[in-house]
């Protein structure tokens, strides 16, 4: 059985916010969250996550989480953090106590970490950094065994110049933390409960103090300011966009990509610069992005080209699109094979068929359009009365010409072609030619308008 404690109480000052350190971002998602999906990759039995400053507006962030929720009403350090949880503690558990603003632990380092605890052992997740100064030290003795963390404000001049420290993240039986958690006091530098005091606890106890270090130092860095945020943000991004390429996708320029969701690519796919991912997004074989492109919950079948400054967004595009620069799909777009999308045109919950085009300058939403469909420039569907949506129908092989206005509830029928600069607002039959707009007039003799002279005053 685990149980995960996460500490969250922090205020996190140095972020200069109001919302709560543990709730602003890495790649969109909460740094709590990010620890709360490792708890649900390890298949925790609990989750429980302390708060402190903030704590209203953590539990509100996290109500679907499913973890329960344990107040710390004053910040008297990280033992003290863990005794609150102690009603809630298992003496058969294994218990693993992480940290809401340390977002990057992957879960096969938990996992090995886990593999350290028995009766007889608990695990510490140590690192080695070549500038250790501002954590604690890990003090063994001559048979490299684990006997102690020296906090920096209370370490000797030897005991700081060691280099492996202590992470805080830990792992131990519920019942020795039941045994020991007491126990701890605040006669220290600090004044505060330390978390890390159980481990002379454990030693003296004759329970073995095991080790385990992670891949990179950044998967233990926390965040503490803003500067620290950004640091792991290029680290996490520079993570996915080497998944990307070892998997085969072309990224023109690593350093300028992100990925702020889950981004899955077939074969030979090529995405330029300063592209952003959002949400869940796939790519099928032989996709092309070009530069500052913005997709979120899209799926993108294969040999569509995306051309620059085009946003997608909770939009399905089949095989063989064309699509942009400079357009827009919004939620609820759908195209099918081969349909083709201009330069300034934005979509909006339509179905666009087979081999159609709406090339520029228009807007298309609450539609249906079918196939072999052309849409002239200056085209919209006005679908909004100011009240509610309505439906525009297009029917297949229309052609619609440039600067007309479709007011909907409208059919336009199949094979049937609109003049340009028609107000659409009766339904046509097939093949019709429909004509919708102001008889011209010419005036002979026209004078134009003069500028009159300034005013004297």
């Amino acid at each position: 059985m685990l149980q995960i404690i996460i500490l969250a109480a922090g205020k996190g000052t140095r972020m200069r916010s109001n919302t709560p350190k543990v709730l602003h971002t890495l790649a969109a998602k909460p740094f709590v969250q990010r620890v709360l999906d490792r708890a649900t990759d390890l298949g925790a039995a609990s989750t429980y996550i302390v708060t402190g400053h903030g704590a209203e507006q953590v539990e509100q962030a996290l109500a679907n989480s499913g973890a329960a929720f344990v107040a710390q009403t004053e910040q008297l350090g990280t033992g003290h953090a863990v005794q609150q949880v102690l009603p809630h503690i298992q003496p058969e558990a294994s218990v693993l106590i992480l940290y809401g603003d340390v977002p990057l632990t992957k879960t096969e380092t938990l996992s090995n970490l886990l593999m350290l605890v028995s009766s007889e052992s608990m695990g510490l997740l140590t690192v080695n950094l070549a500038e250790p100064s501002g954590y604690g030290r890990i003090l063994r003795d001559a048979n490299e065994q684990v006997t102690a963390i020296v906090e920096q404000k209370d370490a000797g001049l030897e005991q700081l110049a060691i280099q492996e420290v202590n992470t805080g993240v830990m792992a131990v039986k519920g019942k020795h933390l039941l045994a020991w958690l007491p126990q701890l006091s605040n006669s220290n530098a600090q004044g505060e409960y330390y978390l890390t005091d159980i481990i002379a606890m454990a030693c003296a106890a004759g329970i073995e103090v095991k080790t385990a270090q992670p891949r990179s130092e950044a998967e233990v860095m926390g965040v503490n300011d803003r500067i620290q945020q950004a640091q792991l943000e290029r680290i996490y991004q520079r993570e996915q966009a080497e998944a990307l390429l070892t998997a085969g996708v072309t990224l023109l320029d690593p350093a300028r990509f992100d990925c702020r969701g889950t981004l899955t690519a077939g074969s030979d796919c090529v995405i330029d610069i300063n592209c952003i991912f959002e949400g869940d997004v796939t790519l099928g074989n032989n996709v092309t992005i070009g530069a500052n492109c913005s997709i979120k919950n899209a799926k993108i079948g294969d040999n569509t080209d995306i051309k620059a400054n085009t946003i997608i967004e909770d939009s399905t595009i089949a095989g063989g699109s064309d699509i942009g620069p400079f357009a827009r799909l919004r939620p609820g777009t759908e195209l099918a094979l081969g349909a083709k999308i201009g330069n300034f045109v934005e979509t909006k919950k339509v179905h666009i068929g087979a081999g159609s085009k709406v090339n520029h300058l228009s807007y298309v939403g609450d539609a249906v359009v079918g196939k072999g469909v052309n849409i002239g420039a200056g085209t919209i569907t006005c679908n909004y009365d100011g009240v509610n949506k309505h439906q525009t129908t297009i029917e297949d092989d229309v052609f619609v010409g440039s600067n007309t206005a479709l007011v909907a509830p409208v059919t336009v029928a199949k094979g049937s072609t609109i003049g340009a600069g028609s107000t659409v607002t009766q339904s046509s039959k097939d093949h019709q030619l429909v004509v919708a707009r102001a008889k011209q007039r010419n005036i002979d003799n026209w004078r134009r308008p003069v500028k009159n002279p300034p005013s004297k005053k």
